[in-house]
Order: structure tokens, then C-alpha cells, then sequence
């Protein structure tokens, strides 16, 4: 029998099976499917079962409905699809195992020659380099102005305590 999981922390393991044809999700109590989180509407979305199928239809909740991240007004959701109602992610599982994990490959690229002990020296700076090395001149430039502007503070503090 299809279930809602819910796999957002702090709600991690609460599950909800499917049993009718029609199951209001949302914050308050008169909803089959009560989820008490500030982000989810008080009767946020409501989920159909036809047939074999699971539809979902959002009942013009504040934060939306989302499919696999897309946002949805009524859309089917199928087993191992995850559906976020606010900031709280909910996993349709039909009770058959997922099924294993596509191993990802790695996809880091040899730089011809590698990096040169010259390259190192000069700090790396590439032409149209993001990280290219700033110039000392800006630095100089603020260090000068913070100086002039302790100066006139302690200045004009003299100027108020002979005031006084």
C-alpha cells in the first residue's frame, strides 16, 4: 500500500499510508494527514488515489506544492518522487525497495604539465583569473583614509572636552 514519508528533520519517520481515495494534508487538525510545521498551510493539498495512480492537487496553499521542484496546482506523483509542501519534503513509497544508487563518476580533469613551481611564486594570477591578486594600492588607499578619519574623531573629541 502507497505511503507519504516524511524526510524533513524534527519529522523524519512520520509516514502516512494511503488508504482512501481522498487525504487532506495540511497544518491543522481536521486534515487526514496533519503535519504541525508554520511553513504548511492549514489544508495545504489534498491526494487522490485513481487506480494506480497518485495525484496531487494543491488546495492555493501559501507556499505552494512542489514536484521534484517543480511547482505543481494538480500533477500525478509516482513512487520514490519527493513533494515539499512548505520547507517540509515528503516521499511517495509504494513499498518496494528503491532501487541502488547510480554510482557517480568522477569527472576531474588532469592539467597538462600540472602546475609550474613558477606559477606558484608569481601567486598563481591568471590573465581574466577571478582570483587574480589585488592591487596593494587600494589597500594603501583605505589604510590612509581610516587614518584621517581616527584623527578627526579624536579631534573633534579634544575640541568637545576643551569645550566643556
Amino acid at each position: 500500500m502507497a505511503k507519504l514519508v516524511v524526510l524533513t528533520e524534527g519529522f523524519a519517520g512520520t509516514s502516512f499510508e494511503l488508504k482512501g481515495e481522498r487525504t487532506t494534508v495540511g497544518r491543522m487538525e481536521d486534515n487526514a494527514f496533519q503535519i504541525a510545521e508554520p511553513s504548511i498551510s492549514s489544508h495545504h493539498c489534498e491526494i487522490l488515489v485513481r487506480g494506480h495512480e497518485v495525484v496531487v492537487r494543491d488546495l492555493n496553499s501559501t507556499n505552494g506544492t512542489f514536484i521534484n521542484g517543480q511547482p505543481i496546482k494538480e500533477a500525478v506523483l509516482k513512487p520514490g518522487q519527493i513533494m515539499r509542501l512548505g520547507a517540509v519534503d515528503i516521499r511517495l513509497d509504494d513499498g518496494t525497495p528503491p532501487p541502488p544508487a547510480k554510482r557517480q563518476q568522477d569527472h576531474t580533469q588532469l592539467l597538462p604539465g600540472g602546475v609550474k613551481l613558477t606559477e606558484l611564486e608569481q601567486g598563481g594570477r591568471q590573465v581574466g583569473s577571478p582570483f587574480a591578486k589585488k592591487s596593494a594600492g587600494a589597500n594603501t588607499l583605505f589604510l590612509y583614509v581610516g587614518i584621517a578619519l581616527v584623527v578627526l574623531i579624536i579631534g573633534f573629541i579634544v575640541f568637545l572636552v576643551v569645550q566643556l
